[in-house]
């Protein structure tokens, strides 16, 4: 069936009533607090999820949010997120809000979307997000509701019984009125609507991006974007009889998206393990286990999460297993290797952004994968690279690196972003998204990332501004220039570093700079892991940071400390841009050493290395 908005539902509430009633007795999402292969598990069932999401919505109506109106949310994974993303969705705008930001920063984006409801957690054990939100919420005067889920039901004695004894003091320091999630949904109707939607596409959706900086940007997702990754994976892949082990968060677009909407799409059935995911206690350690409990057979997963499941053994049967898929960094080819090698199973690797309401490309499932790329453009993606010129843009030729520039039904066109003025010069030709990504194609059609035009470092697929770095480290009156890289790193991809510039005259040890960059920024992902103090950074003829440069530097360095503390007789002789690589890492070592062991060390990593 084509991609065709006159046969494919035009509402949220109808695509789930659709799935409702052709799936509506079999599992459509099991959660389980707990990461133990026997601790207790709840499941939604379609029928049951679809009578949830209905009173969720007629409820938010009820509390005055009309289709135009914000419902946010600051809430790890359990069932009631879910529920809140469909219902909010149903009855105005969801805002999905990562519960590790700190209080400015959940502030911020709900003063940019207006919210005027937010679901969060009611106190609880172990977790400041109800703390963090009260405080938020008191900076943010849209916000007239506070929803407050409460995870004790989820636990069995005797930890049921000592949560309420040791339950953090309840944190409100807001004037918005506070209620019970539970209670709140309990007292509306689950049959059917209160309300009628309105049959026009409409934005449903705010998503942030990043939220390093303060100012975050939000992305604007319409439902026939939302439907669009859904239908896709119906098409492409899912079927009702599946099961899908999810340990990634509900604020991000890659759950919410090719995993939720293609479980609403196709019927089948998504895990959510802990409410934190692969960061919940015990998780990475049971998780095939809990991959034979439920006899998965898709694992959904990130390049640090793999990366990390390689250091444990497979105690388990993972018989059921079809496939894994990777997103949100680079997947280093070695790390591929070693997951297919141990466990006989594919990694599918993908490109999304939340700009595109997530899906761009990937590696066909059941065609040629090319190793290193991201795959082929998904159907009714029309994916371009382009260079920009003073005449305007230029179609980049096979393999020739330029900007990803992306147009399909997830693109809002021109309006992708809530401020108008982070939308000026975001699009090609009026239609294309300018991704910030640098990229190629090649013959075949394989999407390869090459490099970022942003310069945005990503650790563990959590975004992070370079200027929230240089920033604040420019704040010290010691440091002249700053510049804020990803170095690479073998298991979050990336992780922050910074090369500074001292005034002439002063002094500044390193120790000091590090005490005084976690003093200064907010957001811990940004925090600098490394500082080294250069006499002079490379700049460009116009004074910038050049830091392509920078990047060489890291990378030589982490190589070079990676093969010693291996033991392995080699080093980086230089790093050389490669049309089509990027960053080279040029080896250089005595004939004796083998090509094996040189991939043992680096292959962990992303940036490209030869020997010489």
């Amino acid at each position: 069936m084509p991609w065709d908005r006159r046969d494919v539902a035009r509402t949220m509430h109808e695509f789930l009533t659709r799935t409702r009633d052709a799936h509506g007795t079999r599992p459509a999402i099991s959660y389980q607090i707990l990461s133990g292969p026997k601790d207790k598990a709840v499941t939604l069932t379609w029928a049951a999820l679809h009578r949830q999401v209905t009173q969720a919505a007629n409820m938010l109506r009820a509390h005055g949010v009309g289709e135009r109106d914000v419902v946010a949310y600051a809430l790890p994974n359990c069932l009631e997120t879910a529920v809140v993303l469909l219902g909010g969705m149903v009855a105005g705008i969801v805002n999905p809000i990562n519960p590790l930001l700190e209080a400015s920063q959940i502030s911020a984006i709900l003063r940019e979307t207006g919210a005027k409801a937010v679901v969060t957690l009611k106190a609880f054990p172990k977790t400041d997000v109800a703390q963090k939100v009260a405080e938020a919420v008191k900076h943010a005067p849209s916000v007239r509701l506070v929803l407050e889920v409460d995870l004790l039901r989820y636990l069995t004695p005797p930890k049921s019984w000592i949560v309420p004894l040791v339950r953090p003091k309840n944190p409100v320091t807001h004037s918005a009125v506070v209620k019970d999630w539970q209670a709140e949904v309990a007292r509306h109707r689950a049959d059917a609507l209160d309300f009628t939607e309105g049959r026009e596409d409409r934005v449903a959706a705010y998503f942030h991006t990043g939220g390093t900086t303060g100012m975050p940007k939000v992305a604007q997702h319409k439902v026939s974007g939302m439907v669009y990754n859904g239908w896709l994976g119906q098409r492409l892949l899912f079927k009702p009889e599946d099961v899908v082990m999810c340990p990634l968060p509900l604020f991000h677009v890659f759950a919410a998206y090719p995993i939720l909407m293609s479980m609403i799409a196709s019927g089948a059935h998504v895990v959510f393990p802990t409410p934190a995911g692969y960061r919940g206690a015990g998780v990475m350690d049971n998780l095939w286990k809990l991959v034979e409990r439920w006899r998965c057979t898709y694992l959904i997963t990130v390049p640090t999460a793999l990366a990390a499941l390689m250091q444990r053994p497979i105690d388990a049967d993972i018989g059921s297993l079809k496939s894994a898929f990777s997103g949100s960094a680079a997947l280093p080819v070695e790390l591929y290797s070693r997951f297919k090698k141990a466990t006989g199973i594919d990694i599918i690797e993908g490109y999304g952004l939340t700009e595109c309401t997530c899906l761009v490309a990937v590696n066909p499932p059941e065609g040629e994968k090319k190793i290193g790329s991201v795959g082929l453009p998904f159907p009714y993606t029309h994916l371009r690279i382009l260079q920009k010129t003073p005449e305007g843009f230029r179609e980049c030729a096979v393999d020739e690196v330029g900007e990803i520039c992306v147009a399909n039904p997830g693109v809002y066109e021109g309006s992708t972003y809530t401020e108008v003025d982070k939308n000026r010069d975001l699009f090609a030709e009026g239609r294309f998204l300018r991704t910030g990504d640098l990229g190629r194609v090649d013959a075949d059609g394989y999407v390869f990332i090459t490099g970022r035009a942003k310069d945005l470092i990503i650790r563990g697929g959590h975004n992070i501004d370079p200027a929230v770095i240089e920033e604040a480290l420019m704040k010290h009156e010691a440091v002249a220039m700053v510049g804020a890289i990803g170095q690479p790193d073998a298991h979050a991809g990336e992780l922050p570093c910074a090369y500074v510039e001292l005034v002439k005259g002063h002094e500044a040890k390193v120790a000091e700079l590090l005490d005084f960059a976690g003093q200064h920024i907010a957001e811990r992902a940004a925090v600098p892991k490394y500082i080294e103090v250069l006499g002079e950074l490379p700049k460009t003829a116009v004074g910038k940071v050049f830091k392509p440069d920078l990047r060489r530097l890291a990378i030589a360095r982490v190589y070079d400390a990676a093969l010693s503390g291996a033991g392995v007789p080699a080093r980086v002789a230089a790093v050389v841009e490669d049309k089509k690589r990027g960053l080279v890492a040029q080896i250089a070592c005595d004939a004796a050493v083998e090509d094996a062991a040189l991939r043992a060390v680096l292959g962990a990593f992303t940036p490209a290395w030869e020997r010489v």
